[in-house]
Formats: C-alpha cells, sequence, structure tokens
C-alpha cells in the first residue's frame, strides 16, 4: 500500500496548486468560476461607495481585460487595442502613487479615442476611491483580481457562447440589485428581454443583415442584445442613452457580446433630441423594443412646444426642436405621466410593417383622461397586437407590477381584438426581487406563439368587448386569474359526509386511476360519500394502489425513454460546440416529451432540467466544449491570513470538476465505499449507546454519580480507569464498575472505528486517485452523462411523481378531517367535557 500511496502522491504532484476557490494553471476555468472571481473582486471597492457607482470600474476594468486578450495586437481586429494601452500595460501601473491619472491618460484616453468610445469613469476622482495611499492600494487591488491566470479571455471561450458577456450580464444584475430602485433602470431582466425577443417575431426567413432594431432608451443594451441573440443571424443595432455613464456600458456590452457595430448615441433625451432622423422625420425601424422609466414626470423638458401642443392655429417658433408629429392622431400624454409619450415614439419610429414591444406599468392599461383618448385611438388603429401582464416586484427601479405591449403594424387592419396574457402568478423569489422561471418564460411565449385561449392565463379579447368596457385594458376585466374557491358543505358539517362534488373535482386521478376512487370513497347518501379507509392509511392506499403503481412505473419508464434517446447524442459532443444550443435542443426535446402526459405539468419537468443545467450542467458543458472530455484533477489549497496579514496556505487534497471522486468511488469502488459506510453507521451507533449511558446515569442518583464535578458528569479515559481501580473487588459497587466497563469497551470500539474509517478512506481516496489517468474517453463520457446527468435529472424528475402522490393524499385527508365530525357528534363532546368540567368542579367544593 505504502508504493501505492507514493505513487499517487508523484501523481499528485504533478497537477496545478490552486487557490480553494479559484481554479488555474492547465485546469479550464468553469463558467460560474468567472462570475463569482469578479463579483468577488467588487469587495475591493464595496462600501467605498454605492454600487451604481463601483460598477462602473468593475465594468470597465473587466471591458479592458477582454479585448486585450481578444485583440491586442491584431491590427485588424474588431477593437483596436493602442500600443501602451491593453491590461498588461495597465498591470505595469500598480502601485504607483498616480495610478489614477496613468490608468487616465495611457490607458482609457487612448483606448477610447481608437474606438469611438465613451462613458468610461474617472479612475482618478478622489471623491469615490479616496486619496493617496487608499486610491493607490484600491486601483491595484481592483487590477489584480483580473490578472488571475484563469480569467484569460482569449482562451475560455466558446465560439458562440459568450461567457464573457454574460458574466458582464451577470454583474449588471447583481449592481441593479444592490443599487436599490433609485439606480436600478439601467438594467432590463434578463429573463424579461428574452420574452420581448422572441414574442416580435425577429427569427425569420426575411431576417437579414439589412434588419434594423432600435432601442430608445437602451439603457446598459442588454434588451437590444436579446433581441440580437434571437435573431440567428447578424442584424444592425441602434440605441440610444440618456445617461452617459450607463451609454458607454451599452457600448461596452455589445462589444463583450460580439457586436461591435452597434451604434449607441449617448447623452440626449430620446423624446426631446432623437438621434436617429430621416431629415426633419425619425429614422423608421424593423423592430423596435423599450423599457423607458415608467412615469416620467419630465419628459416633455425640451421637446418641441408644437409638438406638445397639436392643432394650433398659431404655432410657436423653436429654432432648436423639430416636430416629429409623434402625438397627431393620438393625443399628447399628460405632463406628469411619460409612459405614452415613449409609446408612441416607438409607434412613430416604426416601419409600415415593423414589430415592437415595450415595458410599461400597469396603469397605462386602465389610467383615465388623456391616456384614456390615446388608449383609444391606438385600439382603434388596431395596432396593439397583445397585453402581457407580468408578476410585480421583477424590475429594478420600482416594485408596481408591469406589462408588455406589443405593437404590430403588420396586417393590422385584419386584426379582430387584443390577445391578453395574465403571467402575473409564475414567478421565484430571488432576493428582494422577484424572478422569472424558465418554465414561466418559456409558457409565455409558446401561448403567445399559439394565441390560444387558455383557462385562468390567456385570452382573445375582441374589440367589440373592450369597447363595452370604455377601453379600459386591465387584465383582470378580461382574465380571472383566482382559483377556484374551496367551498364549505353545511349539509356535509351538519350531518357528515364528503361531498361528493369535492372528489368529482379530483377527477384527473381518476382519469388515470380508475378504481382509485373506490379503494378510498365509499357511498353515504345520495351526493356524499364516506373515508373508506382510515384516514392514517390514506398514503398507503394511494401509494400501493396496482393503477397507481402502474402510473409511477410508467412515468419512470418514459424518463428512461429520452434518457436512452438523449445519452449518446450528449456522448457525442465535441470539443468546441455550443454549450447554449445544445440546452435548448435538449430541453426543447424533454417538453415535448412530457407534453400530454396526465398529471404531470411538463413546463415542471423542463424547469427541473433548467435548474439542474444552471446549478451544475452549465459548468461542465463549456469545460466540455473548451477542453474535452477530459477528468482534470488538481490540487487544492486554502489561502488563509493571520492578524498580522501574514498569509499561510493549507493542502486540502485534490478535486476534480466534470467527474468528481464519489462518481469514480461509486462505479469503481462500491464494495470499499460500502464497507465504510457500515463502519460509519456502527460508529454512530457507538456514539448513540454512549451518549445514552452518560445520560441514564450522569445524575446525583446514577452510577456515574462518582464522576460529577461542578454539577456535570466528566467522563474520560483515565477518570473512568482511576474509578474502576477504586471500587475493584467492592461488591457493593459490582453494577457501577459493568457500566464503566461498559463504557471504556464502546470508547475503545469508537476509536477502532475512527483508525479503520480514517484509514480505508486514505486507501480509498489513492485508490481513487489513480484512477483518473486510466479513464478512457469513452468511460469519463459514461461517468458524466450516465452517472452524473441523467442520476441527477431522474432524482429530480422522479420528484413529480411524489408530487402527485402528496397532492392527492393531502386534499383527501383534508377532505376526511373537514367532514369527519358533524355537529351533533361535537355537541355531544361538549356535553361530555362539560360533565368533566362539572365533576371537577363539585370535588374542589364548587356548586
Amino acid at each position: 500500500m505504502a508504493a501505492r500511496v507514493d505513487d499517487a502522491t508523484c501523481l499528485l504532484s504533478c497537477y496545478p496548486r490552486v487557490d480553494a476557490h479559484w481554479i488555474g494553471g492547465i485546469v479550464a476555468v468553469k463558467k460560474s468560476e468567472i462570475y463569482t472571481r469578479i463579483w468577488q473582486g467588487c469587495d475591493v471597492l464595496r462600501g467605498g461607495m454605492d454600487a451604481s457607482q463601483y460598477k462602473d470600474y468593475v465594468l470597465s476594468i473587466l471591458f479592458i481585460k477582454y479585448v486585450s486578450d481578444k485583440y491586442a495586437g491584431q491590427p485588424y481586429g474588431a477593437i483596436k487595442v493602442p500600443p501602451g494601452a491593453s491590461f498588461a500595460d495597465m498591470v505595469a501601473l500598480k502601485g504607483r502613487t498616480d495610478i489614477g491619472d496613468q490608468i487616465n491618460k495611457k490607458i482609457i484616453a487612448p483606448l477610447a479615442a481608437a474606438n469611438k468610445l465613451n462613458g468610461f469613469p474617472d479612475f482618478d476622482e478622489s471623491g469615490r476611491l479616496g486619496t493617496g495611499k487608499q486610491k493607490q492600494d484600491t486601483l491595484t487591488n481592483l487590477i489584480a483580481v483580473f490578472e488571475d491566470p484563469a480569467l484569460n479571455f482569449g482562451r475560455n471561450r466558446a465560439e458562440g457562447d459568450d461567457i464573457l458577456g454574460d458574466a458582464y450580464e451577470y454583474l449588471m444584475r447583481h449592481f441593479a440589485t444592490e443599487s436599490g430602485k433609485s439606480k436600478g433602470q439601467f438594467y432590463t431582466p434578463a429573463e424579461v428581454s428574452r420574452i420581448m425577443a422572441q414574442i416580435i417575431g425577429i427569427r425569420n426567413p426575411k431576417t437579414n443583415n439589412q434588419t434594423t432594431v432600435y432601442d430608445p432608451t437602451c439603457g446598459s443594451g442588454s434588451l437590444l442584445i436579446k433581441v440580437a441573440d434571437a435573431a440567428g443571424v447578424r442584424v444592425t443595432l441602434y440605441g440610444q442613452e440618456k445617461d452617459g455613464s450607463t451609454a458607454g456600458l451599452a457600448q461596452m456590452n455589445l462589444i463583450l457580446h460580439d457586436y461591435a457595430g452597434a451604434v449607441i448615441h449617448p447623452g440626449e433625451s430620446t423624446i426631446a433630441a432623437p438621434f436617429f432622423r430621416d431629415g426633419e422625420a425619425l429614422k423608421t425601424f424593423d423592430y423596435v423594443v423599450a423599457n423607458p422609466p415608467f412615469s416620467d414626470k419630465r419628459w416633455s423638458q425640451g421637446a418641441d412646444p408644437n409638438e406638445l401642443k397639436p392643432g394650433l392655429a398659431v404655432k410657436e417658433e423653436s429654432p432648436d426642436t423639430v416636430n416629429f408629429r409623434r402625438f397627431d392622431g393620438f393625443g399628447v400624454p399628460p405632463p406628469k405621466q411619460g409612459d405614452y409619450a415613449y409609446l408612441l415614439h416607438i409607434i412613430r419610429s416604426l416601419k409600415s410593417t415593423g414589430r415592437g414591444a415595450c415595458i410599461l406599468p400597469h396603469g397605462v392599461l386602465f389610467r383615465g383622461n388623456a391616456e384614456r383618448e390615446i388608449r383609444k385611438n391606438l385600439i382603434q388603429r388596431r395596432l396593439i397586437r397583445a397585453i402581457i401582464g407580468l408578476p410585480t416586484n421583477l424590475f429594478y427601479g420600482t416594485g408596481i407590477p408591469a406589462c408588455i405591449v406589443v405593437i404590430d403594424k403588420y396586417d393590422a387592419g385584419a386584426r379582430r381584438g387584443i390577445f391578453m396574457i395574465d403571467a402575473s402568478q409564475g414567478f421565484m423569489k430571488d432576493g428582494p426581487k422577484n424572478r422569472l422561471r424558465e418554465m414561466d418564460v418559456h409558457r409565455i411565449v409558446d401561448v403567445f406563439q399559439r394565441a390560444a385561449d387558455t383557462p385562468k392565463y390567456a385570452r382573445m379579447v375582441g374589440y367589440d368587448e373592450i369597447a363595452k368596457n370604455d377601453f379600459n385594458l386591465n387584465l383582470s376585466r378580461y382574465i380571472d386569474t383566482l382559483p377556484l374557491g374551496d367551498r364549505q358543505d353545511i349539509e356535509g358539517h351538519l350531518k357528515g359526509g364528503i361531498p361528493e362534488r369535492d372528489a368529482d373535482a379530483l377527477g384527473s386521478y381518476w382519469a388515470v386511476c380508475t378504481n382509485l376512487r373506490a379503494a378510498l370513497f365509499r357511498p353515504n347518501r345520495p351526493g356524499y360519500l364516506d373515508l373508506a379507509v382510515k384516514p392514517n392509511a390514506i398514503r398507503a392506499v394511494i401509494h400501493d394502489h396496482p393503477e397507481f403503481r402502474s402510473f409511477t412505473e410508467g412515468l419512470a419508464e418514459h424518463f428512461d425513454a429520452w434518457r436512452r434517446s438523449e445519452a449518446d447524442r450528449l456522448k457525442g459532443l465535441a470539443p468546441g460546440f455550443h454549450p447554449k444550443a445544445m440546452i435548448v435542443e435538449l430541453a426543447e426535446g424533454l417538453l415535448a416529451h412530457y407534453r400530454g402526459r396526465p398529471l404531470v405539468d411538463a413546463y415542471d419537468v423542463y424547469q427541473h432540467l433548467m435548474d439542474y443545467w444552471a446549478q451544475t450542467m452549465q459548468d461542465d458543458a463549456y469545460l466540455i466544449a473548451d477542453g474535452g472530455w477530459k477528468a482534470e484533477i488538481y490540487r487544492v489549497v486554502e489561502r488563509k491570513k493571520d492578524k498580522n496579514g501574514k498569509e499561510t496556505m493549507k493542502d486540502k487534497g485534490w478535486a476534480c470538476d466534470l467527474v468528481p471522486k464519489e462518481l469514480i468511488v461509486a462505479r469503481y469502488f462500491p464494495h470499499e465505499a460500502a464497507k465504510i459506510a457500515g463502519q460509519q453507521a456502527e460508529q454512530e451507533q457507538v456514539k448513540a449507546e454512549l451518549t445514552s449511558l452518560e445520560e441514564e446515569h450522569g445524575n446525583e442518583d446514577g452510577l456515574f454519580s462518582e464522576l460529577i464535578e461542578d454539577g456535570e458528569v466528566v467522563v474520560t479515559v483515565a477518570i473512568v480507569k482511576a474509578r474502576l481501580k477504586e471500587i475493584r473487588g467492592d461488591q457493593s459497587a459490582a453494577e457501577e464498575a459493568d457500566a464503566l466497563t461498559n463504557w471504556l469497551g464502546l470508547t475503545e470500539r469508537e476509536k477502532e472505528l475512527n483508525r479503520a474509517i480514517r484509514e480505508a478512506e486514505g486507501a480509498l481516496d489513492q485508490e481513487a486517485l489513480m484512477t483518473y489517468p486510466k479513464l478512457s474517453e469513452m468511460e469519463v463520457k459514461q461517468l458524466i452523462v450516465d452517472d452524473k446527468w441523467m442520476v441527477s435529472l431522474d432524482a429530480r424528475v422522479a420528484a413529480e411523481t411524489r408530487r402527485v402522490a402528496q397532492a392527492l393524499n393531502r386534499r383527501v385527508t383534508e377532505l376526511a378531517d373537514r367532514y369527519g365530525a358533524t355537529l351533533s357528534s361535537l355537541a355531544d363532546r361538549v356535553s361530555e367535557l362539560e360533565k368533566v368540567a362539572a365533576r371537577h368542579l363539585a370535588k374542589m367544593g364548587y356548586p
């Protein structure tokens, strides 16, 4: 064994020693590792300034690092990195007393000038970064965050899958969360952006590089990027953003996502000074999307007075502004509510067949006065194709509910109504905000594309019905999302019996298990049933019923069929594949596979896969795409600093991200693992017996009373041996001696087990380590696809079977409890208790 340990030690020494948190050396970087690494780097600045301010520094350095890795030294690259202005040159400035000024002059200025970029923060601003040594250390430490070899953005990127762009999005989402209501509006939640990108229909055969997309309030550019990604081909992007620094973020974000040709205009209001024009008119686009500031109270500042007062006989002279006639035929929005100003700007900016989508507060659907007239005119012109209601507290700038208004000029005259979706109930909690799940996004898009009525979720509402409601578009007028009330049956409470209608309401279960109803209920009187089993037997009756067993076995076989069809395809993935495309295909196949299955929501199954993708599978896929099917191990070193700032390193062994040790053990060393598990079980039993002995006898009247010190029993090997020596031969203490001897035996057995487990685990660890170099590529694929991915997904999907059984059990138990006691039985019970109380009172001398 010693030789094998030495061999393993030699093997381990060949692999990189890396930080316990950060993977470096020859090991490929995990996608989530990039996110975490950079986010923790923000600690350098966090606390010294607001998140809305320090985000600019972090994202700017991330951008400089990325373009340097990708384009430095390339004369014809998409981005020009002038000599002396790369990230390496920034690193050379670390520790200098004038580091901030040098970054501005030698890095930022040349890079911005060469690429017509703007919006970079001032790296020499003492108000944010401090002065003297504080500024010097802050910038030096921040640059150091991005020096890690793992963050080689030129190497660690699967073509077509924007790891760095996604990291940028990840950071902006976190910055938006930390920035609070007043400063988080620069970011549109990615899930909402994806919905808008898909519902405007940009992915079609006519889309090409001449197709234009415009966002008049583009913020950090996330919405534009999602639309461009959804197109499937390269399209032309335009955006305008009033805040100069946020426009700079948008430019960097678009470059990181490989859209360097996008045109972003900074620093002016879209309403007062729209940048994109054709002469005196607005430039028109194929698609327009926007998430404008909600209920903007300053929307009209700087706008042409004639546009704000259409129809006046005398026109006001305004040489610096242009009347773009955006409100003609619709009406002018109220001075303190700018929502319709942005929507009408979108409509005027669309071509005659253009489509758009705009996020607006719910109030636009029902507010009166001027907004009612605008809404009426929009409806009568049939420009609104759909309205999608979203959950509350979804956006970073506000907690109020919002909606997506879909504008479609194409074939508007043939439209007969507005398709409405109320998706307000589908979300998850994510810290202080709500967030759409993958299943919520998919359901919204699916229902929109089918335009099919869905109970309590969506319906096509005709114009006649809207007119009867005075052009009020409040979704609650047309879609009832409230769950059916759980009716209490008075007769059932008075006379007993479960209402038959409540059993009928579980018809989806009886359709699958036709005889299960008869196993749970029996007739009482017309319209009422009794429980046919004891309440505590309901669960067992459901699970043991042959029809329900057949249902669960069918679900397991259904997953196996999908597993068999997909496992070989996954094993066939070659390095360089696109993980995003892979998961889309895999998830769509799973969703289609479960559509129509009774009692199981296909979207829930889909969500299980997407959750596992986010937690584990995504990192695996990017590692495989980058480096192939390689089970690379590495040493883990934990770095700590003491109170004096001295760093110490502790070797924590080895690890493998793609194929964790437990997979190797489960497949190749099951007997050794089972033996250790048995020893651990015995160890727990011994510990329990020791605890029981000490609790039973560790009191003043117990056998360990002589071992009590200061009110507590103190039991150690030395003390117990001394006590046994003291009472040796004393017949009156024989029982105590037996208990102490038992305690000693258990303690010795615990030590033996500890030693045996430690040695067995050490040997197993070495055996597992020595297995990695021997793994063939096919074995690695089996370990990852079969043993890791599919086993995990099987367990998650199996949870749906348990959910079905639990829901039925819960409802039947609830009905049995509700109607199990009649009014008369309760009255009899009260009478009995009154008699008992009277007898006790009489004994106490009360009349």
